[in-house]
């Protein structure tokens, strides 16, 4: 196969003047994948927001803190515990049918769940069995989008592509935030699950529709080349262990430990907004809808401006973390529904922007052939705190009040800002990585 058809595809849709279309309309296989990545997060967002509603306002009447906190460590602990698997199916089998898979079984399990609830007397653990299944779908559909963006668009277009992909985590908790909440004030669990069917059914057939091409048969902006997938799969080295990647990107794996760090605490916003919405604020479905739209308003704005930060990667990251603290902490002390949605607006704009700096980084410095594994285990390493978060936040809430969580959440990620920072200004930012062989230890500086 040549790249010659695909390369008409990818370069159509050149505005008039001159300007280049957006991505996405000028890609339609990437815009299809976009779409379909925007319709599957927002599923389970969605999920996740509306049950850790339902847990608090209907579900359980003591203890609620504790049960919201097992749900949302239910819906990260298979992105945690599945990483080697991941990293191995989506290095073996071909991305789109990982994605198409992926979503097709989530839609089923969501489906399963609202014949459930239609039929009454739908239990906790059914829940959170539901909540571990489309976790399970979404661990492998996340990095193997990730993975298969060289296989969508040019060398040229990997930020932009980037920026994209990451804007659908905002997206999605936008989407999450506007409807989980309120569809359980209105229809319940069995209108919350039949949304998300629907949702995943859609992400299923846009993966279906897009053209995956094999990453030899890619043209860069660059050369103008374009070789084959044989002669791609020749220069490709075998993949390697995961502990191995990571050994030889010290840069990276520091970045990976201060990040890791800081969720601890960032991510403990999504079990103490429902609490801080119950508790402080006296509100309901609407409230949470917000507040949620709030953050992932924040967190979208991020995604496409955060190109525009100056300075370097760490540098930029720690005077981010900087700011989320302070804006995560406002809450603790100001209990007004404008400026709480005013602080998450700003913390997720910190999130977004951080994001999409140190993804594209990683698309740079990490060898073609390690990439499937480095970003289940970036998934897992970033994801390992979240569980712990949900746990530990969610246990506290029966005991402390939520704006004493939102002070903790700001004075944890004070020293995750200095560390990175430190980083910064003692560890040189090492040259990108050998995309086809992998050879040059990439973050080799000590």
């Amino acid at each position: 196969m040549t790249a010659a058809p695909v390369t008409e595809e990818v370069t159509s849709g050149v505005a008039t003047g001159g300007r280049r279309a957006p991505l996405i309309l000028r890609n339609r296989a990437f815009g299809a994948v976009w779409l379909g990545q925007v319709l599957s997060q927002a599923a389970v967002r969605m999920f996740q927001v509306g049950v850790s509603w339902w847990i608090v306002a209907y579900a359980v009447h003591d203890a609620r803190g504790l049960a919201s906190g097992l749900f949302m460590a239910a819906c990260t602990l298979p992105a945690v515990a599945l990483a080697p698997v991941v990293a191995a199916a989506v290095g073996r089998f071909a991305h789109r049918s990982v994605l198409r898979t992926a979503a097709a079984l989530a839609g089923a399990a969501s489906g399963a769940l609202a014949l459930w609830a239609y039929g009454g007397g739908l239990p906790l653990p059914a829940v959170y069995a539901a909540a571990l299944a489309l976790a399970t779908c979404q661990a492998f559909f996340d990095p193997c989008l990730t993975t298969s963006v060289p296989e969508l668009v040019d060398d040229a277009d990997i930020e932009t592509a980037t920026g994209f992909e990451l804007s659908t985590q905002s997206l999605a908790g936008l989407g999450g935030a506007l409807l989980g909440a309120l569809t359980v004030d209105q229809a319940g669990v069995a209108g919350l699950a039949v949304g998300c069917a629907a949702a995943y059914a859609g992400a299923a057939l846009l993966v279906a529709s897009a053209r995956f091409r094999p990453i030899g048969t890619i043209e860069t902006a660059e050369t103008g080349a374009a070789g084959t997938a044989g002669t791609a799969a020749a220069d490709v080295p075998q993949r390697r262990a995961l502990r191995r990647i990571l050994g030889e990107l010290p840069y990276v794996r520091r970045i990976l430990v201060c990040f890791t760090a800081a969720n601890l605490f960032t991510t403990a916003v999504f079990v103490v907004i429902p609490l801080y919405t119950r508790s402080v604020l006296q509100g309901g479905g609407a409230t949470v809808a917000l507040l949620e739209a709030s953050l992932g308003t924040g967190a979208l704005i991020g995604a496409f401006t955060g190109t525009r930060v100056p300075g370097r990667p760490t540098v930029a990251g720690a005077y981010c973390l900087g700011l989320m603290a302070l804006a995560l902490a406002v809450p603790g002390l100001v209990a007004h529904r404008p400026v709480v949605a005013g602080s998450l607006a700003v913390a997720g704009w910190c999130a977004g922007a951080v994001s999409v700096r140190f993804v594209a980084l990683f698309q740079r410095l990490v060898p073609t052939a390690d990439k499937p594994g480095f970003f289940a285990v970036m998934q897992a390493v970033l994801g390992a705190s979240l569980p712990v978060a949900s746990l530990v936040f969610g246990s506290a809430g029966d005991f402390l009040s939520p704006r004493t969580l939102c002070l903790v959440q700001g004075a944890g990620l004070v020293p995750a800002a200095i560390a990175l920072a430190l980083l910064g200004s003692r560890t040189p930012e090492p040259p990108a990585a050998d995309a086809d062989h992998g050879t040059e230890p990439v973050g080799g500086t000590r």
